[in-house]
């Protein structure tokens, strides 16, 4: 320990975790990041940004092991740079050292991963096999990478200014609880603790019988259950895509790269879709009450 440090415990750590995360990142990724974060906080002055530079060195080294076609190796590395750029969160909140500027450059560092990554997979297997479909893979990947992670920030603009409408018109209404299907439309977020998630505040549809129709109840009970293991109801997002293309693929062997890839890239497109319809739902429940309150262009 250095002198004048405060000694920090793993319990300390594990209260940095997120109240709900990606499942590759709960069970594959913070029981690693966790006790790695132990000794970077006791032992050493790293900072949140100098972990997050080291991630995106880590993923350069794996898009480069990627591009002279030493698949497991550039996967080894994806998983640490990963791992750590896990830890520099870890690590900002746990000595509240975390800065606007800290959390930009941890945004763009894994977009430039990702590109880097995804554009190394498809020259090493083009340059090996003359195979165009691994030129379209690494643009596809990137292209989806940048669209998810564009899309719910403007996603999250359309609630915001809906409920800001809804302020204005009635100012002594409450603001909106933020529920978990909310929150799936931000890109990795930190949604409600389980127990708040687990209390349903919209009420269910009522069928004829006047219970929740079984789907809904259905999904309810998954929820809790993901709820109480920190895992998000929305099971194939960002992080499982990149997981996918770039970990479980490689390590599989080139025969699953693009078979995996397009798996996991149906099931993401599949989660933006429906992210995209619970937010006209949300629009069209509490949009304008007229045509002449609502405002036509709310991402101007």
């Amino acid at each position: 320990m250095l002198g004048g440090m405060r000694t920090y415990s793993l319990d300390d750590v594990y209260e940095t975790r997120k109240r709900r995360d990606s499942w590759w990142t709960v069970y594959f990724v913070d029981p690693v990041a966790c006790r790695v974060a132990l000794p970077v906080a006791n032992r050493t002055r790293m900072t949140p940004n100098g972990l997050t530079v080291l991630s995106l060195v880590l993923g350069m080294v794996s898009a480069a092991c990627f591009a002279s076609n030493q698949l497991i190796a550039g996967a080894a590395f994806f998983y640490l740079s990963f791992m750590i750029d896990c830890v520099d969160g870890k690590i900002a909140r746990l000595k509240g050292t975390g800065t606007p500027f800290g959390l930009w450059l941890d945004y763009v560092g894994d977009r430039i991963r990702v590109v880097l990554c995804a554009g190394g997979l498809a020259y090493g297997q083009y340059a090996l096999t003359g195979d165009v479909r691994y030129v379209v893979l690494g643009a596809a990947v990137a292209v989806l990478d940048l669209f998810r992670y564009v899309n719910a920030p403007q996603m999250k603009r359309v609630r915001d200014a809906i409920r800001e409408e809804r302020q204005e018109r009635d100012p002594l209404s409450e603001p909106d609880t933020l529920t978990d299907a909310d929150a799936l439309t931000d890109p990795d977020p930190d949604p409600l603790p389980a127990q708040e998630s687990a209390q349903e505040p919209e009420r269910a549809p009522l069928g004829r019988a006047g219970r929740p129709r079984g789907l809904l109840r259905l999904f309810r009970r998954l929820n809790r259950f993901l709820a109480r293991h920190r895992v998000r109801s929305h099971l194939v997002s960002g992080i499982e895509f990149h997981a996918a293309v770039f970990v479980i693929a490689p390590l599989a062997g080139a025969w699953a790269l693009i078979p995996l890839a397009a798996l996991s890239g149906l099931l993401l497109l599949a989660n933006e879709v429906f992210l995209v319809y619970r937010m006209w739902l949300f629009a069209r429940r509490h949009g304008a009450g007229s045509p002449q309150e609502s405002r036509e262009h709310v991402l101007v």
